[in-house]
């Protein structure tokens, strides 16, 4: 079977195993104290064009997101998130189970807007009994989204006022964010994204790492101790040097984006058949998360071969699911899951 369902299906890209292979044998610092790990924050600083970012090697995406969110929150402080985001429906309560309420509101294609931050703050702090509820502190959102969204320039600077106007953490999630850079219709790029967040990562694990996100913190509030979060929550790997090996290599000759860019063609030759087949889409994007609405009978006959994660019932005889591309999908599978879609 031919696998769609998400972009983190294959191990690593060969220059990555590679360079692993190469230090197997060799001794180093452990814990991220190693020169690997050093030149890859060295790296991402320099991509972000900005050297006085900390950066730190985590293993996933919610091992990350746990740990950033408990390091800014005190206990009775809680996070604003979309209903979509990862944090509130795909991480089994990791954050509530550190304590802290994810406080989910309505979404439009997976985004949450400066105005509905604005309102959610208001309404707290002019409320007369607002000690009685969990205070907000941070606005979570992810780029792209789970809808395979990606936010402009205008509505990252708008979120990124609101925030600073009232003292809250802006956070970024990016497990896919090599993806939406790469996006035709993208808007943001690195440096970008260190002046107008206060704590982003870029994942490794979904492009092109056999695993790994780096946590980059800009806000000076949130470095000081993180090393400590790192190692309670388990996330501080002995043999830190194979996180930093990983990002090293993606980080040089513009390797990130080039696989990125990998995926998006992909997705847009996959994107394209789906339309000449007159399927409309659940949600319309340019990342490499596709989400036609096809009928239930070309979706059995496909799911022999094919593998696609179902998203939800549009009526009785319709289906909306995802199809994924990746930075290792083969140009050969895209082509004949487009061949079998001309023939049902």
């Amino acid at each position: 079977m031919i696998l769609f369902q998400c972009d983190y299906n294959e191990g690593a890209h060969p220059r990555i195993m590679e360079r692993m292979m190469e230090t197997n044998l060799k001794q180093s610092p452990g814990y991220g104290e190693d020169a690997h790990c050093r030149r890859a924050a060295q790296l991402i600083c320099k991509a972000c064009g900005n050297d006085r970012l900390a950066v730190h090697f985590l293993v996933g995406g919610t091992q990350a997101n746990m740990t950033v969110i408990d390091a800014a929150l005190r206990s009775h402080q809680g996070v604003i998130s979309a209903g979509s985001g990862h944090i509130n429906v795909h991480e089994t309560g990791a954050v509530e189970s550190l304590g802290h309420k994810v406080l989910a509101v309505p979404h439009k294609d997976g985004k949450l807007t400066a105005a509905q931050v604005e309102e959610l703050y208001q309404s707290h702090v002019h409320d007369s009994s607002f000690e009685h509820m969990v205070q907000p502190k941070m606005v979570y959102i992810s780029n792209p989204t789970e809808y395979g969204t990606l936010y402009s320039r205008k509505e990252l600077e708008e979120l990124s006022r609101v925030c600073r106007e009232h003292d809250l953490y802006l956070f970024m999630d990016g497990a896919r964010l090599g993806y939406g850079l790469a996006a035709s219709d993208n808007e943001l790029d690195l440096p970008f994204l260190a002046e107008h967040c206060d704590v982003f990562y870029i994942g490794g694990t979904k492009v092109g790492a056999l695993f790994g996100e780096a946590v980059v913190i800009v806000n000076e509030e949130l470095k000081k101790d993180f090393r400590y979060f790192i190692k309670q929550k388990g996330g501080m790997l002995a043999k830190g040097r194979l996180l930093g090996i990983q990002f090293e290599t993606l980080f040089e000759d513009d390797l990130y984006m080039e696989i990125s860019r990998h995926a998006i063609r992909m997705a847009e030759k996959l994107r394209e058949a789906f339309r000449e087949k007159g399927y409309p889409f659940l949600v319309e994007n340019r990342t490499n998360q596709i989400f036609p609405v096809m009928p239930d009978s070309v979706l059995e006959k496909l799911s022999g071969s094919y593998g696609y994660s179902y998203q939800e019932r549009v009526d009785d005889i319709h289906s909306a699911v995802r199809f994924c591309t990746s930075w290792a999908t083969k140009e050969e599978n895209v082509n004949s899951l487009i061949e079998d879609l001309k023939n049902c």
